[in-house]
């Protein structure tokens, strides 16, 4: 043996033993991993509560939320419509109208029987949402009255008002197993999406 293997052999004979790093000592304690396992459980439950509650909470809420919507856009249609120039504008406003005052009455109603609804359970957040929306709506109108284009950008912001309204309820069909309130929607939709190609299409200058 030379004498560079000597040092090697007497350097590898007085290196000290590894330590088993801190992590994993800590990752092998029993008590660890029953702690572990008792958090992630926790959280599942959390988790797995918090689906539950928000599920119940959402047919309740989108109802009340679409209930000022129709609401809404039923007191703006009745403030402008006489206004309106076009004859047939006038008569598609008057539908909506009808279509809009049923579905409402229909949902209060189911609302009332369903969760003892009172208008002064919505919340403050909900109604301000829902005011600042109708407030911008009606400036948008007011401005085309003063302009002299009324019905076009009538025709235009309610066509926009069925979409959002129509997408509402989709969302509330698909959120609610009860058959009833299925009902009163679908109905409304399919009225709503007959009379969304109304305003859609009109044209001032066209037949209608």
């Amino acid at each position: 043996m030379d004498g560079q293997q000597y040092l090697n052999q007497i350097s590898e004979s007085n290196r000290p033993a590894p330590k088993a790093k801190g992590i994993n000592g800590l990752l092998s304690s029993k008590f660890f991993l029953v702690g572990a396992i008792g958090i992630a459980l926790l959280i599942v439950i959390i988790i797995f509560g918090s689906i539950l509650s928000s599920g119940k909470g959402d047919e309740k809420s989108l109802s009340y939320s679409l209930l000022l919507h129709l609401n809404n856009t039923t007191a703006i249609v009745q403030d402008y419509q006489p206004y309106i120039k076009s004859s047939n504008l006038r008569s598609y406003s008057a539908s909506l109208q009808g279509i809009l005052s049923n579905t409402s009455s229909q949902l209060t109603a189911y609302l009332e029987e369903k969760y003892n609804f009172n208008i002064k359970d919505i919340s403050d957040s909900l109604e301000e949402e829902a005011t600042l929306a109708k407030d911008d709506l009606e400036s948008d109108l007011f401005e085309a009255k003063i302009n002299g284009v009324l019905d076009r950008t009538y025709a235009y912001k309610i066509a926009y008002e069925i979409a959002l309204i129509t997408t509402e309820e989709t969302s509330l069909i698909k959120s609610t197993k009860d058959e009833s309130l299925q009902n009163i929607l679908s109905s409304s939709y399919e009225s709503l999406t007959t009379l969304y190609d109304q305003f859609d299409n009109f044209s001032e200058g066209g037949k209608q």
